[in-house]
């Protein structure tokens, strides 16, 4: 039971606030003016809700002036906030009205009084206060307690329609159930988010930082997906469908980058687009694409597969891959030759840049451009030389090792079942 003690020296003054239908009907015409013009709450909920949530707040306020119990009210305003958090009503703009409320009923209270009531004003106005507390504690929690349910609802039915999806699925029925809608074609994203350096920190718990940086990149992904985004990911990476509707391809080089910020990791991204019955297979690619450019050692960010066409085609098996991938068979005597043809054509063929990563003279790096030239027969300072030795890194890096992939489908799906 909740009782206000009363203090001895005075009473609190409580008889403005009586009159508990008729001031709510007058606040809510406020709330409906000053707090929700912009159509936040819609009007069914202001005649009906709002209004008896309103008049619960006077009972209650008035019911602590007078020292009565007021518990039941208090679990009437949590019903309350639980109902508005699920509707999707800003907690701002629960607290803003409360907060009105407050006001429009002290200035009452104050109006009442004259010059002989100070103490009890004084008295009155600490309490007010206690109620204020109460009232704003009342909402908060239990908003935040439903919201992080629905928060969990949701998530739940992201994880279950992408899973469907990548494993090429009905997802239909899932998806209605889930208040998820299906488009035509996605943009499928295969990520790879290196750790965050404060997981290899002996002084703080590694698995904390990972789960933090995760929350950090899905929060950013929900923002930059504009709230559609579909997406199986761990601490290290993962797959995510983005409604081709709802993003446009320059938009995705935004998107990747925001998802580094969140992370303070430099994130890898390789992308395909594709219908929505062909997801799995372009998932499939787009992490195989991914491989690919961890191999090749290139820079993070968003890599496309038009742009690594050339390179992904000499992955595949064959006997022209197997051919490639011996031409460079005479720089393994030499390893910093085969470091320096790899940082060359990483970096566009810049000799300075390359001195630079190396640690070298720029002459340094042009005698063993021209060595490696005469060892493999390949001049890298001619078009059709710099292309086979090109095309022979792509193929060599796939001559001596198994693929490994990160964050591959067919792993995230059986995960998240698993689960």
């Amino acid at each position: 039971m909740i009782k206000a003690t009363q203090p001895l020296t005075a009473a609190p003054i409580s008889g403005p606030l009586r009159d508990a239908r008729g001031l709510s009907a007058a606040l809510v015409a406020h709330f409906a003016e000053h707090v929700a013009r912009c159509g936040t709450l819609p009007g069914d909920a202001l005649r009906g809700e709002v209004t008896a949530v309103t008049r619960t707040c006077l009972e209650l306020a008035a019911g602590v002036l007078e020292g009565r119990d007021v518990s039941a009210k208090i679990e009437r305003l949590q019903r309350a906030g639980a109902d508005w958090a699920r509707e999707g009503i800003p907690i701002g703009t629960i607290h803003r009205a409360v907060h009105d409320g407050f006001a429009v009923g002290f200035d009452l209270i104050v109006d009442a009084t004259g010059p002989e009531d100070y103490a009890r004003l004084a008295v009155t106005a600490r309490r007010l206060f206690e109620v204020l507390a109460i009232v704003d504690s009342a909402f908060a929690v239990s908003y935040v307690r439903e919201h992080r349910a629905v928060v969990a609802e949701h998530h739940t039915a992201v994880h279950t329609v992408a899973s469907a999806l990548l494993a090429g699925h009905p997802a239909s029925t899932m998806a209605r159930a889930g208040g998820i809608e299906i488009d035509e074609s996605y943009y499928v994203l295969a990520l790879s988010i290196p750790p965050h350096p404060g997981e290899d920190d002996p002084r703080v718990d590694g698995e904390v930082v990972a789960r933090r940086k995760l929350r950090r990149v899905q929060s950013e992904l929900a923002r930059g997906g504009r709230g559609r985004a579909l997406s199986l990911l761990s601490a290290d990476g993962g797959t995510v469908l983005l409604p081709a509707a709802e993003v446009t391809p320059a938009e995705l080089d935004d998107l990747v980058d925001g998802l580094s910020t969140a992370a303070q990791v430099p994130v890898t991204a390789t992308v395909i687009h594709t219908e929505t019955h062909r997801i799995p297979e372009a998932a499939e690619q787009a992490h195989e694409l991914l491989d690919m450019v961890h191999r090749l050692e290139c820079a993070p960010g968003l890599h496309r597969f038009d742009d690594l066409a050339m390179e992904y085609q000499l992955t595949r098996p064959g006997p022209a891959r197997e051919y490639l991938g011996t031409l460079l068979d005479p720089l393994d005597a030499y390893p910093e030759l085969l470091e320096t043809l790899r940082r060359h054509i990483g970096n566009d063929l810049s000799r300075r840049h390359t001195a630079r990563v190396l640690g070298v003279h720029t002459n340094t790096v042009d005698n063993r451009l021209k060595r490696i030239g005469q060892l493999t027969g390949f001049d890298p300072a001619q078009p059709s030389g710099l292309w086979y030795l090109r095309s022979a890194l792509v193929a060599r890096s796939y001559r001596k090792s198994e693929r490994v992939r990160i964050g591959r489908p067919d792993t995230m799906v059986a995960s998240s079942a698993a689960k």
